[in-house]
């Protein structure tokens, strides 16, 4: 057992090497200036599109709930734990590097929308199903690296989606409540469930429900801390800049260590070009692939620009406070500690709480990708099976020890964006095509 995780470690530390964040990050820079800066030129539009009630188009959800399937799987521990991560390990400039990943990602996800919508097609069953899997076979014409990215994504769920995310709750409720975790582990196994088995129209509806009252709320406790503690922001924003180019209370001291750990926990964070995201926005009731592309771009801005801004600034505030030093302390245990101390009696509860539902509704998203990856490989008779197989493996997220799993989960998530990355690169040509035709048909009022 030793042996397999120093492998998997070995795997998963290529996987997500300098490599894959150039990738990545070189993938939304590229998009940025092949679309012209679409993402900030439209980013007011977009939002708007988020609110908009569009019944009588093609599709199962509409685009709120398409974006709060996303958002459900994308907001998650990493706002929290992956942050904190980032500024221990690249210092307080890690959370510039995160915000430059999350506007160039905005154009990756933007792309993602598009071409998720231009090539879904409709199941058996009368459903929409679309993501990489479909745009690489159908865009690319390439079958095989459509069922590699499939089988990646079904393993992956597993993993990221499941049995981590429920392990995540049982902690945060034993240490912050004294249960047992096979007890919490029955409890998000039912709720999963009732949920899971409903399909994506259960899952839209529960996620548009938790998503945004979570993300107020644990926003909200962090408005208070910086509104309570307004010394500290101008101090906190200025070491943020300046320490993204020095390199200053990183690891080791080095400019890299800030931009390595930015960029791959803003990527781990936001997930954009992950390939995962596309899956809901294939679902949406949309009458143009443009416009779902917009409402998903809005995601990446939510999570990171927001989120986890929220949380950035409020850890680089405590480790001003406490002499520039994090300590001992990492993850989500250094959130709950420094949050706690800026808001005494409430902050760590904030966070505590934000665990637990963030990680559930990451359950919920996850679900449904590792579904569609999974009957684009086995068939739509695998539907069942699946999600009875996934509800499953979150009782034993709870209860078993995930050292291993957290190593697989990682290396597959990563995997999975290989594909994906490629689609987007070679059919960046079709996202820059249909964003003109968007412009084109609302300007001559074909389009609203």
């Amino acid at each position: 057992m030793q042996n397999l995780q120093s492998i998997m470690e070995t795997i998963s530390g290529w996987v997500w090497g300098p490599f894959m964040l150039v990738l990545i990050v070189g993938t939304g820079v590229f998009l940025t200036f092949r679309l012209l800066f679409w993402q900030f030129r439209m980013l007011p539009l977009a939002f708007k599109q988020v609110f908009g009630k569009h019944p009588s188009h093609e599709g199962d959800i509409s685009q709120f709930g398409s974006l709060m399937t996303a958002l459900s799987a994308t907001i998650g521990t990493g706002n929290i734990a992956g942050v904190a991560t980032a500024c221990v390990l690249g210092g307080p400039g890690a959370v510039f590097w995160m915000w430059m990943t999350a506007l160039f990602g905005m154009a990756t996800k933007y792309g993602e929308g598009v071409l998720a919508v231009k090539y879904r097609v409709k199941n058996e069953r009368g459903e929409m199903s679309g993501g990489p899997m479909y745009y690489i076979e159908r865009g690319l014409k390439w079958k095989w690296l459509a069922l590699i990215f499939a089988f990646f994504g079904a393993v992956a769920s597993f993993g990221i989606g499941s049995s981590v995310q429920s392990n995540t709750v049982a902690l945060a409720v034993e240490n912050g409540f004294g249960l047992e975790t096979w007890i919490t582990g029955i409890v998000i196994t039912v709720l999963s469930a009732l949920v899971i088995l409903g399909g994506i129209k259960w899952i839209a509806r529960a996620s548009s429900f938790i998503v945004p009252i979570m993300a107020i709320g644990y926003v909200a406790g962090g408005l208070i801390i910086i509104f309570n503690n307004l010394e500290l922001v101008g101090p906190a924003l200025k070491m943020i800049c300046t320490y993204a180019f020095t390199g200053e209370a990183a690891a080791g001291g080095a400019i890299g260590a800030a931009i390595r750990y930015g960029v791959a926990r803003g990527v781990f964070s936001n997930e954009a070009g992950m390939g995962s995201a596309p899956i809901a926005a294939a679902a949406a009731k949309t009458d143009h692939p443009a416009r779902q592309g917009l409402v998903s771009m809005t995601g990446t801005f939510i999570d990171t620009i927001i989120v986890c801004s929220i949380t950035g600034i409020v850890l680089v505030m405590g480790f001003i406070m406490a002499g520039q030093s994090f300590g001992d302390q990492n993850g989500a245990v250094l959130t709950i500690s420094v949050f706690d101390k800026l808001l005494p009696g409430i902050g760590g509860w904030v966070v505590t709480f934000g665990v637990i539902f963030f990680a559930y509704s990451t359950i919920l998203g996850w679900s449904y990708y590792g579904e569609k990856c999974a009957t684009y490989l086995l068939g739509e008779k695998f539907v069942l099976p699946y999600r009875l197989i996934y509800i499953a493996s979150v009782f034993i997220g709870c209860v078993a020890t995930l050292d291993l799993v957290w190593l697989f989960a990682d290396t597959f998530n990563g995997l999975m964006a290989v594909p994906n990355l490629i689609a987007l690169l070679l059919l960046s040509g079709v996202i820059a095509k249909e964003s003109k035709d968007f412009i084109a048909r609302r300007k001559s009022g074909e389009l609203y």
